[in-house]
């Protein structure tokens, strides 16, 4: 049963729909706080009460190393693309948290470096630069060194004062030294004393690593090139849809097999000179239908602008879906919809296939000027068909026009506070229209957005 059926039967008979088993935020932190909590405890249990400083220095380097190392493999676990975890936690969140986790691995692998040399310097009564030396005289510690050097470069790269000024193809490259360093690791943190020393968590320090790997193998890799096999997506038509603005149409084999939902979105790789080598996140600016896919995409950049130059027949590797802005998070019988810009692709998408009746759900649609809108016709037709209502926005904010104002809103939409809102759009119209929602009277918990900038 496709899952807009689903959506509609529950909505019909007052159950919460379930849909494919998805991972909640909640279940996922606390997953991840017990796994801290193991490795807390396996810390805790070699550790001897003691006033020797080189020895306090020691004990402070092991924890730090443990969870440096666990704290990786969270990361890896956050960007595996295991669907459970992407449709539940939602991609933009998960790049968050991958984010600022990212940096903490590196500032707690840091601290376990400086706190062993502290502590070798201390037992041998040697100054810090020695120390240092004589520890990288040995392979293993040379080897997790190398790993160290390899996560700060990454770690600096993602940074944002200098991630904004290389091109994204540089940043996706160094971004890949992750594997490398943390792999140049995994030696040094087996043969740890915290690890070596007890063989049930040498297993599970072991276990872990695995599972890890087979997930990322699995979900980067395996079901990719077993998607790009079965499907055998290529282009069909390139066309115009505004200043700026154009669709992408593919046909393949089997594309129901995708399960994709509207909301969603698949990262697409063309392959076609000079863009082959850079996968990009699209949503799917239609639902699937007759095994056709479109997504609807603005050129702001070089690898857009060739996007647009794509020749009919072009090969596309497309690696999902993924994304949570789907009907699934939906609470309330009536639903708003506010898209800005080229977010409308989603929404779009959302505003066919979202179950309701004639009143239940409406589109506000946020643009400079009328020729910024994006598939306006299609969007008339949808209203028209649906009797759904549809408004546009249109005309530069300033200080006597705020047409994202919550008075604005609610005179537009009265019952607003008792809606689910689904939002899309640049960064700047998203952060103000949350903003907005909630002084009108929106629970967050009932705005459900979902962004790629990270």
């Amino acid at each position: 049963m496709r899952p807009a059926r689903v959506v509609k039967r529950a909505l019909a008979t007052g159950d919460r729909w379930a849909g494919p088993w998805r991972m909640s935020p909640k279940a996922l932190l606390a997953g991840v706080a017990t796994g801290g909590g193991w490795v807390l405890a396996l810390w805790a249990v070699n550790v001897r009460p003691t006033a020797r400083l080189d020895e306090l220095l020691a004990d402070l380097a092991h924890v730090t190393g443990l969870l440096a190392g666990y704290g990786a493999l969270v990361m890896f676990f956050l960007m595996a693309r295991v669907p459970a975890v992407e449709h539940g936690v939602g991609a933009d969140r998960l790049a968050r948290w991958h984010a600022w986790g990212g940096r903490w691995v590196v500032l707690l692998c840091l601290g376990h470096t400086l706190l062993a040399v502290c502590g070798s310097a201390a037992r041998d009564g040697h100054d810090l630069l020695t120390s240092a030396l004589r520890m990288l005289g040995r392979t293993q510690l040379a080897l997790a060194g190398a790993g160290l050097v390899l996560l700060c470069a990454v770690g600096a790269v993602s940074a944002h004062a200098v991630r904004g000024r290389i091109r994204h193809e540089t940043w996706r490259a160094v971004h890949l030294l992750t594997y490398l360093g943390a792999a140049l690791g995994v030696a040094h943190q087996m043969t740890g004393p915290d690890v070596a020393v007890n063989a049930c968590a040498w297993w599970m320090w072991a276990l872990l690593h695995l599972t890890v790997l087979v997930l990322l193998v699995r979900y980067r890799i395996v079901v990719p090139v077993r998607q790009a096999l079965r499907h055998d997506l290529r282009v069909v038509e390139v066309r115009a849809e505004g200043p700026e603005v154009f669709s992408v149409v593919m046909r393949g084999e089997g594309l129901d097999e995708l399960a994709a939902e509207a909301g969603q979105f698949f990262r697409w790789r063309f392959l076609q000179r000079r863009i082959w080598h850079s996968a990009l996140p699209f949503s799917l600016s239609a639902p699937v239908r007759d095994d056709r896919l479109r997504i609807t995409v603005k050129a702001v950049g070089n690898h857009t602008r060739r996007i647009r130059r794509l020749r009919p027949g072009t090969r596309v590797l497309a690696t999902g879906p993924f994304g949570a802005m789907t009907a699934h998070r939906r609470k309330r019988r009536r639903v708003l919809l506010l898209a800005g810009g080229v977010g409308i692709t989603p929404i779009r998408a959302l505003f066919e296939t979202l179950p309701g009746g004639p009143g239940d759900i409406t589109l506000l649609y946020r643009a400079g000027s009328e020729d910024q809108l994006v598939l306006r016709e299609e969007l008339e037709a949808i209203a028209a068909h649906r009797q759904a209502r549809l408004h546009y926005l249109l005309g530069r904010s300033d200080a006597s026009f705020n047409p994202l104002a919550p008075q604005t809103l609610r005179s537009l939409v009265p019952d607003l506070a008792r809606r689910d809102v689904y939002l899309c759009g640049p960064s700047g119209m998203t952060v103000a229209a949350t903003a907005a929602l909630v002084q009108a009277g929106v629970p967050r918990t009932r705005i459900h957005t979902e962004s790629f900038a990270l």
